[in-house]
């Protein structure tokens, strides 16, 4: 399905991560894919299960400056183009996170805002030159940007101006044929995940009151991705697209 498609994905953690899948599924359907980790430290979790799958891995801190173009100029480096770039990264600082959003700080908001929110927009504006038959842009979200969801705190502003972004971001590139996307899935539990607060909890009654009676797994997360890449979908653009077992229609 994706035969001939190249492209990077931002943010693998382990083989647990949601970017990882999306590798995986990616680089399963034809696509030649460069995955990005934090740093050497995490390099020595994500290089043994991404090198099994043809993967190359960079590490990529997008609060250095210059990371982001090496990670770009990196995936050009190898296949001569770039198709895609699916951006899984997010952040706050622990003590910001767990504190009501009228108590987080201004530099831990500025933070989380600057790595889950702007490095997609420095992202857009770095790939997209390099799109030169049409690309897809794509990022994670959650429903705590439009609904209150306990213990979400700060990353609900977050998420909401990310989704904003993907909105802006398509007007802005759509002439262009770059498409841009947020996918929502539902919790899952993944090691950035863990850092909110009675997450088991979340994870509990989300299962026991959506449609489908259960969670999604990374894999059905990956699926949408590798869809939203595709030729399947190049009459798309702008929009968040759930996949969380119905929760955004039951709250």
């Amino acid at each position: 399905m994706l035969n001939g498609q190249c492209g990077l994905v931002l943010g693998v953690a382990n083989d647990q991560s949601i970017a990882y899948a999306v590798a995986k599924r990616l680089k399963t359907a034809g696509a030649e894919v460069l995955a990005t980790c934090l740093n050497e430290k995490a390099m020595t979790y994500v290089e043994p299960v991404v090198t099994p799958l043809s993967i190359p891995v960079v590490t990529c801190d997008v609060e250095q400056p210059g990371a982001l173009q090496s990670a770009i100029q990196s995936t050009l480096a190898r296949f001569g183009r770039l198709d895609f770039v699916v951006h899984s990264i997010a952040f706050a600082p622990l003590e910001d996170l767990h504190a009501p959003l009228h108590a987080s700080s201004r530099e831990g908001f500025l933070r989380a805002m600057d790595i889950s929110c702007h490095s997609f927009a420095r992202v857009a504006h770095l790939a997209a030159p390099h799109m030169q038959s049409g690309g897809t842009l794509v990022t994670m979200t959650y429903l705590g940007s439009r609904l209150a969801i306990p213990d979400y705190g700060l990353m609900g502003p977050v998420k909401a101006a990310l989704e904003s972004s993907v909105r802006y971001l398509a007007s802005e590139l759509g002439a262009q044929q770059v498409r841009v996307h947020a996918v929502s899935p539902g919790p899952i539990a993944t090691r950035a995940a863990s850092g909110i607060k009675h997450f088991d909890q979340l994870m509990a009654q989300v299962k026991a009151r959506v449609p489908l009676k259960r969670l999604v797994s990374q894999d059905e997360v990956a699926g949408l991705v590798a869809f939203l890449v595709s030729d399947q979908a190049t009459g798309m653009t702008g929009q968040t697209l759930y996949v969380d077992a119905g929760e955004h229609c039951v709250r």
